[in-house]
Order: structure tokens, then sequence, then C-alpha cells
């Protein structure tokens, strides 16, 4: 299946901005994986996690693209087109 993802070059492939989920760090919350914005280096807990921090992310700046920072994942998705693809 081809990759129709409007959004991959918005991906300036950023450093996390910080070691662990950005908004439970602050409010001392837990999380279960984390996701990396593409586009700005925002952390974020995944959807499994209680707060889903990351898709607030994508809500509140319209960011598309994150990639898995779990060790072993390398692939990426994005929001707006609701597509995985393999990230490089």
């Amino acid at each position: 299946m081809a990759i129709t993802c409007r959004h991959r070059d918005q991906d300036t492939h950023p450093q996390a901005r910080t070691p662990g989920c950005e908004e439970c760090l602050k409010s001392g919350d837990s999380w279960v994986h984390l996701r990396l914005c593409l586009v700005c280096g925002h952390v974020g807990c995944c959807d499994s996690s209680k707060n889903r921090h990351a898709t607030r992310h994508y809500h509140a700046t319209q960011h598309a693209l994150v990639t898995s920072l779990e060790r072993g994942e390398g692939w990426a998705w994005c929001y707006a087109d609701e597509e995985f693809f393999e990230q490089r």
C-alpha cells in the first residue's frame, strides 16, 4: 500500500524537548507510552495513557506527525490523514 500522507514534509527531525510527557511531568502524572511530535519536538503520552497529551497536542497545534519514542519501534502516525508509516 502506498503512503498517501500529505504532511511528511513537516517532519523537522526534532530532538525531544523533555525526557517524558511534558504535561504529565508538570502535573506529576504517569503515562503508558511516549510520542514525539515530529514538527516541534513536544513529547506527549499516548492514547492508552489517561491524559492522551500527544493527541491533545495535535488538536491544539495541528502538528499532524508523531513517532513512537519506545525502543524498537520505528513507526510514525499522521493524525490528519490517519495513516501509519515507517519512520526513517
